[in-house]
């Protein structure tokens, strides 16, 4: 059986104060509605329909960007009528035969494996109703039961008598149903309630009156069902991904100092004997081999990191691919295009952007390395830089094995220093130097006697 995903993601928003739609608004540095569309595609959907209303141009153009939306249809929901009214905008759309499910664009952290149930348990017929009970129900549908303990409707809160808000089973809006039921009971549907809109949820009564089978599923836990109306609930999300991240981590084998200070925004694979100490931030693909240690406070973004490499605090590291045994920090930036051979070592306040240090190569502090080759073994003294840009262009700077470069030297590019090279403390090296020569090029230093040194003018 073919299935379809309706993605619900019209609403405004009111209560996030913003001008953003509401799905947009981002759980792990992604719109909340990408998750979603995250899922259905794990569940091998052959279309997703995604129904907008406000901020649709801001919506679409985001989500093509963001998900390479080639595989996603728009569909527009002009007026907000209700739920019911959103997923007969895309009835047209749809075929008789296959299954479709319905999802919500504020909904962000359902699991697969439940929606994979909810897939499961569904009848040929008949319908799947993804439902969950709460300890605290309020503002919830309920769901209504016979008694012989079948599932015969859902009721809305403001439509809801005495006896059924004492209901603690909760309609969840996640459904599964065959095309050709679904558009059938959509267009019969009626906006005779409380708000005047048409249900989605009234849907479950017309199943039931022909005799269908409703079975249910449940997440395993009540966050998989939250949504957010507001920036408050938007941060319990945000934390609650996070923690499940951190719980992946941690099963996974790694070590993690705090599993509620940690933010994965991206994928991030660990190997083993992993140790992430608080405050660390991963973005894009990230990926740190065994024994890695990554101190606090650290940014690494669509990197690697090698076997028994260690990261210091208040590093930051960008699109860059650090070898194995390597030592970067604290206070190190890596910016992209970098590449750290083995045993090589960058100390504090290292920044280096396009560079490749060789083996066993350091640059202990308080240098900027940028468009290099530097090769293995060679010692990059306190305050060296390259001075890569003349203000149009940017140059390269190499330096052979072994050499040795003083300190608060400047490497003026493009400038080639040889294998065992010297290069004198305080020297500013603009012609090549070759293979085992000393460089030195400083002004020659005066000693002026019985200096006077400037007072202050007393008429200031």
């Amino acid at each position: 059986m073919s299935l379809s995903v309706v993605i619900l993601a019209a609403g405004k928003g009111t209560r996030m104060r913003s001008s953003l739609p509401k799905v947009l608004h981002p759980i792990a540095d992604r719109p909340m509605v990408s998750h979603v569309i995250d899922s259905a595609r794990k569940l091998n959907a052959e279309n997703i329909y995604v129904v907008y209303g406000f901020g649709g141009d801001v919506l679409k153009e985001a989500l093509i960007k963001e998900n390479n939306g080639d595989d996603l249809t728009f569909v527009e929901q002009i007026e907000q009528l209700g739920t019911g009214h959103a997923v007969d905008m895309a009835s047209p759309f749809v075929k008789d035969g296959e299954d479709v499910l319905v999802l919500y664009g504020d909904v962000p952290l359902t699991k697969v494996s439940t929606l994979e149930r909810l897939l499961t348990v569904k009848p040929d017929n008949g319908m799947g109703l993804l439902t969950v009970n709460l300890a605290d129900p309020k503002g919830y549908g309920r769901i209504v039961r016979d008694s012989s303990n079948t599932v015969i409707g859902i009721i809305e809160q403001k439509d809801a008598n005495e006896e059924q808000l004492k209901i603690k089973e909760c309609n969840t809006g996640i459904l599964l149903a065959k095309g050709v039921d679904l558009k059938r009971w959509l267009a019969n549907l009626s906006n005779d309630n409380a708000q005047g809109e048409y249900y989605l949820t009234d849907i479950i009564a017309a199943c039931h009156s022909e005799d269908k089978i409703i079975a249910t599923a449940h997440p395993d836990s009540e966050i998989e069902v939250e949504g957010a109306n507001n920036r408050v609930q938007l941060a319990g999300l945000e934390r609650a991904f996070q923690l499940r991240k951190a719980e992946e981590l941690m099963i996974a084998g790694a070590t993690l100092r705090d599993p509620a200070r940690i933010d994965i925004r991206g994928e991030l694979t660990v190997g083993e004997e992993v140790v992430i100490d608080v405050n660390c931030i991963f973005e894009g693909k990230v990926a740190l081999a065994n024994n890695v240690i990554v101190g606090a406070n650290c940014i690494l973004k669509n990197c690697s990191i090698g076997d028994n490499s260690v990261i210091k605090s208040n590093s930051i590291i960008e699109e860059a691919d650090i070898a194995n045994q390597c030592s970067v920090g604290p206070f190190a930036r890596i910016r992209p295009g970098t590449t750290m051979l083995t045993n090589s070592h960058v100390g504090n306040f290292v920044e280096m952007k396009k560079t490749t240090m060789g083996e066993g190569a350091k640059a202990g502090h308080l240098s900027y390395l940028g468009d290099s080759e530097i090769g293995s073994k060679v010692n990059i003294g306190a305050g060296t830089i390259t001075c890569n840009y003349d203000g149009v262009n940017k140059s390269k700077t190499i330096i052979g094995d072994g050499a040795f470069i003083g300190s608060n030297s400047s490497l003026v590019a493009p400038v080639t220093i040889g294998k065992m090279a010297t290069i004198g403390a305080g020297s500013v090296i603009a012609k090549n130097v070759g293979d085992d020569e000393l460089a030195v090029a400083r002004g020659k230093q005066r000693n002026i006697a019985n200096w006077q040194r400037p007072v202050k003018n007393k008429s200031t």
